[in-house]
C-alpha cells in the first residue's frame, strides 16, 4: 500500500481496533495512570517493528507456502494471551495499588505475537514495491504508533478514574482480563474452524 493516504487511514483503523495489545494498554492507564503507562509505548513500538519487519521481509514468503506454520502461530499466540489473561485475572488485583499490573515485556511479548503484525507486514506497509520504498512507511507506522497507543492508554486513565470513584477499581484489570482472555480463544478456535 504505497499511497501516504490510504496508508495512514488503515494503520490508524487497524491500531485503533481493539485487541490484546491495546486491552493491556488501556489496563496500565487504568490501574496505574497515564504518566506510569507511557514507557508502555516503546515496548509496544518495539513489538510491532520486530514482528512487522520478520514478517515482512524473512516470514512472509515462508508462510505463503506453508499453510500449517501459520495455524501453528496462531496456536502458539492464542496460548500466551490465555496464560497471560489467567495471570491478569489473578494478579491484577492484588498488584492494583503498585500500579504493576501491565508490565513493558508484557506488553513487548503481546505485541510481537499480535495477529496485527501480519496484516500490517503482508497487507499494508509496502515491501513489496522495493528496498527504499518501504523505511518512510515504517516511519510513520510507528508515529501514528504512539498517537493511538496514548489515546488507549488516555482513555484506560479515563475509565479507571470513574471505576475507582465508583469503588469499581478492583475490577478494572479483570476486565482488561477478560478482553485478552477473548482475544486468546478467538485464536485458538479459529484454526479449529477453517
Amino acid at each position: 500500500m504505497a499511497d501516504p493516504v490510504l496508508f495512514t487511514l488503515a494503520v490508524l483503523a487497524i491500531l485503533g481496533t481493539p485487541g490484546p495489545t491495546n486491552s493491556l494498554l488501556a489496563t496500565a492507564g487504568a490501574t496505574a495512570g497515564m504518566r506510569r503507562s507511557l514507557p508502555l509505548i516503546a515496548a509496544e513500538a518495539a513489538g510491532y517493528a520486530l514482528a512487522i519487519l520478520t514478517i515482512g521481509l524473512v516470514l512472509g514468503p515462508v508462510m505463503a507456502g506453508a499453510p500449517l506454520l501459520a495455524t501453528a502461530l496462531r496456536v502458539a499466540v492464542g496460548g500466551y494471551l490465555l496464560l497471560l489473561a489467567v495471570r491478569l485475572w489473578r494478579l491484577g488485583g492484588a498488584t492494583l495499588a503498585t500500579g504493576a499490573v501491565v508490565t513493558p515485556r508484557q506488553v513487548f511479548v503481546t505485541t510481537l505475537l499480535n495477529p496485527k503484525a501480519i496484516v500490517f507486514a503482508l497487507g499494508v506497509l509496502p515491501f513489496g514495491a522495493g528496498p527504499g520504498v518501504w523505511p518512510p512507511y515504517m516511519l510513520g507506522f510507528l508515529l501514528l504508533l504512539v498517537a493511538v497507543a496514548t489515546a488507549w492508554i488516555a482513555a484506560g486513565a479515563m475509565l479507571g478514574g470513574v471505576a475507582g470513584r465508583r469503588g469499581w477499581s478492583g475490577a478494572v484489570p479483570r476486565v482488561g482480563a477478560a478482553a485478552v482472555g477473548g482475544f486468546a480463544v478467538l485464536m485458538l478456535v479459529l484454526p479449529l474452524i477453517r
